[in-house]
């Protein structure tokens, strides 16, 4: 499950909501173990994720660096050379 959580610091442009909630909802399912959780869980499970995406938009917010802003569509590119070294084409 957490091969999805994806780095969301240092982009240009920077992570959006979405990409940070996707990131806390496979975070939350990793601690917790459900994909989905059930009626009696549910209220938790999504309390969680909603703590956990206000956390995470905090530290990316407050995290520095020098480093120049790396580009989605390059890291992308490198994520695919990557696959296809591993996996075959």
């Amino acid at each position: 499950m957490c091969r999805n959580i994806k780095t969301l610091f240092n982009f240009d442009p920077p992570a959006t909501e979405e990409e940070i909630k996707a990131a806390s909802l496979q975070f939350v399912r990793k601690l917790s173990g459900f994909h989905e959780p059930s009626k009696a869980n549910e209220a938790a499970f999504n309390a969680a994720i909603d703590e956990v995406t206000v956390v995470a938009q905090k530290l990316l917010g407050a995290l520095t660096t020098q480093a120049e802003p790396r580009n989605r569509e390059v890291e992308a590119a490198k994520a695919h050379a990557r696959a296809v070294r591993r996996f075959g084409g």
